[in-house]
């Protein structure tokens, strides 16, 4: 009802938004005699852990900003023509990771736990910290790479030899081609 009492005080300009939040439906709040602001109106609903598990739907960055602050108020937004679900804040994550731990472990049993651990002399110091110890890896992989053979007279001349079949090789390929362009040419 105040959002609704706020867009009549602004007048034309949004009266297509008027419109459009008067098809859904009205939820009474405890400003009935003297509505305040609509940002302030939405923020009193959600108060004490939003019990009717409502979403903010808004482009209001003051109003997303407080939003953000309270735990378990999902928040939607409009950017170019597509809603969008915010993601979940800070501090809404905290408190379902508490509630998560507080059903796995009863809070007397944590309490348990604690005075068990004092009286074994197992419980955490705070001064107390541990450091990771460096451990010696092992050799540098390039220092392991084999070493390269020198190049001497002995290894220059199989490169020559090599070149030599090559050509021959070669002539070969040539020789045998003429053969058979002769024998071709006598058949």
């Amino acid at each position: 009802r105040c959002v609704l009492k706020e867009l009549e005080s602004l007048g034309k300009a949004l009266y297509g938004a008027k419109l459009i939040a008067q098809r859904f439906q009205v939820r009474n709040c405890s400003h009935h005699k003297d509505p305040v602001s609509g940002s302030a109106c939405l923020l009193s609903m959600i108060e004490e852990g939003n019990p009717h598990h409502f979403f903010i739907a808004t482009q209001d960055q003051d109003l997303a900003n407080k939003v953000k602050k309270k735990a378990g108020v999902p928040l939607l937004f409009i950017i170019q023509n597509t809603m969008v679900l915010d993601k979940p804040s800070p501090k809404s994550l905290a408190f379902v990771q508490k509630l998560q731990t507080d059903q796995l472990v009863p809070e007397h049993q944590k309490q348990s736990i604690v005075q068990l651990k004092e009286k074994e002399g197992l419980a955490k110091q705070e001064g107390e910290k541990r450091r990771k110890r460096k451990r010696a890896g092992g050799p540098n992989p390039l220092s392991c790479l084999k070493k390269k053979k020198k190049k001497t007279q002995e290894g220059q001349e199989p490169s020559a030899e090599k070149k030599k079949r090559r050509k021959r090789k070669q002539n070969r390929v040539k020789a045998e081609t003429v053969q058979l362009v002769q024998k071709n040419e006598e058949e």
